[in-house]
């Protein structure tokens, strides 16, 4: 059983392993532009970087920023493919919920590619629009009340 090693990066501040997590899922695997991906967004954003301890590289991740004071929106969640179907995407959510409560905050919304939608479904979130496109992949909005 693989060991895992949780971190939390808070705006800018080494954000590479983070961002190699993201480059191999979202622009190599996916094909989603470098551009898209590699927002301005990830300095007012409180990251999440989770580690294969063994390996000593980095396996998932996700961010949490504020939409307004009672919501805080999860994005950039990302698994490397290899360690899919292990519960980092399930320990990433948790670890944004948490984080979003201690802020204060009562609900997380997120833009759910519709390949993952009952994952986030499994997870307690809801479903709240038709589906749109970003970054040329089908998504919906999902919220989920804490």
């Amino acid at each position: 059983m693989t060991d895992y090693e949780v971190r939390r990066v808070d705006g800018d501040a080494t954000l590479f392993h983070a961002h190699a997590v993201r480059r191999a899922v979202f622009i190599d695997e996916q094909g989603v532009p470098e551009d898209i991906e590699m927002d301005d967004q990830d300095g007012e954003a409180t990251h999440f970087v989770i580690y294969d301890a063994e390996a000593e590289h980095p396996v998932a991740t996700a961010r949490l920023r504020d939409s307004d004071e009672e919501t805080a929106k999860a994005e950039r969640v990302a698994v490397h493919a290899d360690y899919r179907g292990e519960g980092l995407g399930t320990r990433l959510m948790e670890l944004l919920e948490e984080e979003a409560r201690s802020a204060g905050c009562s609900r997380v919304e997120l833009h759910g590619q519709t390949t993952v939608e009952k994952f986030y479904q499994d997870l307690g979130y809801r479903t709240v629009s038709d589906e749109f496109e970003e970054a040329g992949i089908p998504h919906v909005e999902m919220v989920k009340e804490l």
